[in-house]
């Protein structure tokens, strides 16, 4: 029996355009999640919002007008699937409650262990990797150099320089 086709998708930024490559074996919910949101057209014209470059980029939540986007609710925390936050990787952002993910998602630019899922209560249930950026990781890396501060409602690490995702698109 043949592989079911993974799906990679491109992202592309006012900076450049990276590649994620999902991993619906490992992370079925996230990756469903995402590509809905994918399918629906809500990346585009969305921003970079955090951005630091000792951790991660994260983005998909926000207009250039700081304006939070609709979501819908959030999917079940998929953490516990194996994958770790290491360096390229793509995950759900979540405020604190552990499945409060939705549209947010963020590249680690560094290897982060902190965020790994190590018991299912509190801070142990980490943040759920389905992806890593396959092409582009130099853009990401762009992103991550820009100067931060405040900006809209955040009151440091906003890029000074709107990093805008234009779309997102799925190749495969």
């Amino acid at each position: 029996m043949a592989d079911p086709i993974v799906p990679i998708v491109d992202v592309v930024t006012n900076q450049g355009t990276f590649s994620i490559q999902l991993d619906p074996a490992k992370a079925p919910k996230s990756v469903a999640n995402f590509l809905e949101y994918v399918d629906a057209g809500h990346y585009a014209n969305t921003i970079f919002h955090r951005v630091i470059p000792t951790f991660m980029v994260q983005g998909g939540g926000y207009d250039a007008q700081y304006e939070r986007k609709a979501t819908k609710p959030g999917v079940q925390n998929e953490a516990d699937n194996g994958l770790k936050n290491t360096r390229g990787t793509v995950a759900m952002a979540r405020t604190g409650e552990p499945h409060s993910g939705t549209a947010q998602f963020f590249v680690n630019v560094t290897d982060n262990a902190f965020l790994d899922h190590t018991a299912k209560d509190g801070q142990g249930w980490g943040y759920a990797v389905f992806g890593k950026v396959i092409e582009g990781m130099d853009v990401v890396d762009k992103i991550k150099g820009v100067k931060t501060g405040a900006a809209g409602p955040f009151a440091k690490d906003a890029p000074q320089t709107l990093i805008t995702i234009e779309s997102v698109k799925r190749r495969v």
